[in-house]
């Protein structure tokens, strides 16, 4: 049987983005993800992190930093009562990677690797599925995988965004509730 996924990029979705976090004191929650989180579980949906990290890559820091932070994190959203399914991450980049990390991955967004190893891993139907991203990477990355529902979260520190391929684009996590609801409802429908 299907699952419903809900998919959501780390940097600028679950923390505030402050260029290449891979340090606890860092790192802090944008506002709502819990609340977000455990409404999805609620209502079924596994949740899965899809992130580029990039830092990795260029050498800024290692993988086992990054590691270490992603144990930390998905102990929290475990103690919140919203735990992760898996978090999928491309330490890749096309032009700044060094030795092996300097790779045009198939994994990272745009290009829609980390999703659908998702979808075979853990039997999830994209089409019933939805994305939270807040670049257009994250987005391309959504439709390309065939997610039906991808979502551009603007936060109070994005740039202006003047279009996008978005499904929508909300100016809060909250926002994305009624996104969720509505998969369900569809769901119930067929």
């Amino acid at each position: 049987m299907s699952r419903q996924a809900l998919f959501l990029d780390r940097d600028g979705v679950i923390n505030i983005d402050r260029g290449y976090v891979y340090r606890q004191e860092d790192f802090e929650f944008v506002d709502g993800i819990f609340d977000l989180c455990r409404h999805a579980k609620q209502l079924g949906y596994l949740l899965f992190v899809v992130t580029n990290q990039a830092g990795i890559g260029r050498g800024l820091f290692t993988e086992d930093e990054f590691l270490s932070l992603t144990a930390w994190m998905t102990g929290v959203f475990e103690d919140q009562g919203a735990a992760i399914a898996k978090v999928y991450y491309s330490p890749y980049h096309p032009d700044h990677g060094i030795g092996r990390f300097k790779l045009d991955s198939p994994l990272r967004k745009p290009r829609p690797g980390m999703l659908l190893r998702a979808a075979r891993e853990f039997s999830v139907n994209l089409s019933r599925s939805l994305s939270v991203g807040d670049q257009e990477s994250d987005v391309q990355a959504g439709i390309a995988a065939g997610v039906a529902l991808n979502l551009l979260y603007y936060s109070p520190v994005t740039a202006p965004i003047k279009s996008s391929a978005a499904t929508a684009i909300v100016r809060s996590l909250n926002d994305v509730v009624p996104f969720l609801d509505q998969l369900i409802v569809m769901r119930a429908r067929e």
